[in-house]
């Protein structure tokens, strides 16, 4: 075992240990604030005022940065995987509901913007770059994949072909309805809405309202200045 594989496996002890200490510590005694106190020696930052319930399941959390007043909920999967230039960034105010799943592979980031909430039961899954930006709105069980099994080989399986990654943006102000699949390469554009079991397969313009399999633009938003203009 070389000197970079021991540090390795010694910081995957002691966030296993601290995890495994607090990880299930019920909220009503106090189990989120001492998370939130101890947790800042596993997290390559952490904010103020995180709000993590018990059952929250991290992994190579020195990849994970987490923004001021986050609020992570039960049975949420946050995998940063053994990787050196992956990254994992909930910017302040993002909301991670139950059951939410986020990962990495290798050479991945993925970003999520302020004050943004990621809905119940919601996949998000590199290795391709993805970013979603501010206060946007993702419904439960959407998923989103910034990947693609490559099948031209019709006898190897397609497990050993290998994937491609392109990325995945949704700009600031999108809202995308429950059970929405948004596709490696694409981009949606800011203030779009995207209805309820839609597929989105190619960019969407801002300000853009798109429904269907695959989604298609069926209107567009007239754009106003926000109400709200916080950084």
């Amino acid at each position: 075992m070389n000197r970079q594989q021991f540090f390795s496996k010694l910081k995957r002890f002691q966030e296993l240990l601290v995890i495994s200490l607090l990880g299930a510590l019920p909220t009503i005694l106090l189990g989120s604030k001492l998370r939130n106190i101890l947790y800042r020696s596993i997290f390559a930052r952490m904010g103020k005022a995180v709000y993590i319930q018990e059952g929250v399941e991290f992994m190579n959390a020195s990849c994970i940065e987490v923004g001021n007043g986050v609020f992570i909920f039960k049975g949420a999967r946050i995998d940063g995987r053994e990787h050196q230039n992956n990254r994992i960034y909930l910017n302040d105010g993002v909301a991670i509901e139950r059951n939410v799943s986020i990962g990495c592979l290798e050479d991945s980031y993925i970003e999520i913007g302020q004050e943004t909430f990621i809905g119940p039961g919601v996949c998000i899954a590199g290795p391709g770059d993805i970013k979603i930006g501010k206060r946007c709105l993702i419904a439960a069980n959407t998923g989103i994949y910034a990947n693609n099994h490559n099948f031209a080989d019709p006898i190897e399986p397609i497990k050993y072909q290998g994937i491609t990654r392109k990325g995945i943006v949704i700009e600031d102000d999108c809202w995308l309805g429950h059970g929405v699949v948004v596709l490696d390469g694409v981009t949606i554009g800011e203030g779009s809405v995207i209805g309820a079991g839609a597929v989105v397969t190619k960019d969407i313009p801002p300000f853009s309202v798109a429904v269907g399999v695959p989604a298609k633009v069926i209107k567009s938003r007239h754009r106003k200045p926000l109400v709200n203009t916080r950084e």
